[in-house]
């Protein structure tokens, strides 16, 4: 979940929304957060903390930073603070905040850190201009975002990738951008950021890792498609049994013959 009205988060906030959530962090672990390392004392924003899923791998990996985490979600942060109490983490903090409306003083933070909260805000410039105004000079930005046009699968499937084009357009209607990974470079120079770098990072899931096969393929990229069934049949973006079958296609993907594959982007910048 980020830091926005509720109304504009597609996924919802019930307990198999928290469990995809977690699915999704666990199965990307390494790849978001292997090089993500906040020196001693330093303050970290985490904007749209949800429920905890990516917080529990920042505070483990840099324990001797401070990390202060808002989400707009009360329920969400039930959830973060006993997750992260759980894991016996001490150096984490929780507000209740709206990103357009932080309770802090500028320039009161050295990094950030931003995941999964972009795509689905109408107006993702204004808000990356929002954080860098909480920014220390000198301090920096990380960014971590899906792409959902990446999806590559085998067997190929035009009824799966219709199904998963639906939900991309179902977020674009509610204010989203499903497949804003590809654009933050450009994002981010817009709203003054310097030394910009961007890397896609893939996701490869094949059966000599079924464990990913259940984490990312079923348990992440297929429940989220899943999860919004009715909102896309109630607009009318595809009917009853092309949906159906396009979820089949998209678990045939998840057997042992099967490929899945999926680009995140993460940003790094400076102020």
């Amino acid at each position: 979940m980020s830091a926005v009205r509720p109304t504009n988060y597609i996924h919802g906030y019930d307990s198999r929304e928290s469990d995809r959530l977690l699915a999704q962090a666990s199965s990307v672990a390494d790849l978001l957060h292997s090089d993500t390392r906040y020196p001693r004392n330093s303050r970290v924003l985490e904007v749209g903390c949800g429920t905890g899923a990516q917080t529990i791998s920042l505070a483990r990996n840099s324990p001797d930073a401070r990390f202060v985490c808002v989400d707009h979600s009360a329920t969400s942060l039930e959830t973060a603070r006993s997750r992260l109490a759980a894991s016996g983490a001490t150096n984490v903090e929780f507000y209740d905040a709206d990103l357009f409306h932080l309770p802090f003083e500028t320039h009161s933070f050295d990094h950030a850190f931003v995941c999964f909260v972009l795509e689905h805000l109408p107006n993702p410039d204004a808000a990356l201009r929002e954080i860098r105004a909480f920014l220390k000079p000198g301090g920096t930005i990380t960014v971590f975002e899906g792409d959902h046009g990446s999806t590559l699968f085998h067997p190929s499937s035009a009824t799966a990738a219709r199904v998963v084009a639906a939900q991309v357009e179902l977020q674009r209607r509610l204010g989203g951008d499903a497949e804003i990974g590809r654009q933050l470079y450009p994002l981010l120079v817009r709203s003054g950021y310097e030394q910009v770098r961007v890397s896609p990072r893939m996701v490869y899931v094949d059966w000599s890792r079924p464990e990913l096969v259940r984490s990312f393929t079923r348990n992440t990229f297929i429940a989220m498609v899943e999860a919004v069934r009715d909102e896309v049949l109630a607009a009318g973006l595809v009917d009853a049994e092309t949906f159906s079958e396009g979820i089949r296609d998209l678990n045939r993907t998840a057997a042992e013959d099967g490929v899945f594959c999926y680009t995140f982007f993460k940003a790094f910048a400076h102020v």
